[in-house]
């Protein structure tokens, strides 16, 4: 009888574990459809590039993304081919260093944190997410493949368990 109990509180205890927030996780979900959500462990870790076309100038950004000590995101890099509206000035950050080559323009030291971030999908701006620390040779992964155009979304990190992780990772 003993046995019987010993085994049963160890397969709660197992079964326990599936279902306790415990991994890491960049959610990407929807701002009003929470259910429409994918998650993403190699986004955490690796961190995560953001990329979409310029409304004005129409050349491609790369905005990247790590996650902060607190918890929330930190903007550290940016990438572009030409300034447009929007796009950071270096003075505006202190420490903020700014390099010219022949790829275009690159602002690193950014330290810009945000508990997370909130964008709409823009279909012409064709946003995507890639993770790294360097563009060059990621898989990209478009937004609108997700999410209809316009859609807000919200990225943050996350705590959650492994049964949610497999039911909603990229």
């Amino acid at each position: 009888m003993k046995k019987i109990i010993v085994l049963i509180i160890l397969i709660l205890i197992a079964g326990g574990l599936f279902f306790l927030p415990a991994i890491r996780v960049l959610s990407v979900s929807g701002r009003k459809n929470p259910q429409e959500v994918f998650y993403s462990t190699a986004f955490y870790k690796e961190g995560f590039i953001i990329s979409y076309t310029h409304s004005v100038n129409k050349g491609r950004v790369h905005d990247f993304y790590r996650p902060a000590r607190d918890g929330g995101l930190e903007l550290y890099k940016t990438e572009f081919v030409s300034y447009g509206a929007g796009i950071p000035e270096p003075e505006e950050t202190p420490g903020a260093v700014f390099t010219v080559t022949d790829d275009g323009y690159f602002i690193e030291n950014l330290h810009r944190i945000v508990p997370r971030l909130t964008m709409a999908v823009g279909l012409i701006a064709n946003h995507s997410i890639a993770a790294g620390t360097d563009f060059d040779g990621q898989k990209e992964y478009f937004l609108t493949d997700y999410f209809a155009p316009q859609t807000s979304i919200i990225l943050e990190i996350k705590k959650v368990s492994f049964v949610e992780y497999i039911k909603h990772r990229i």
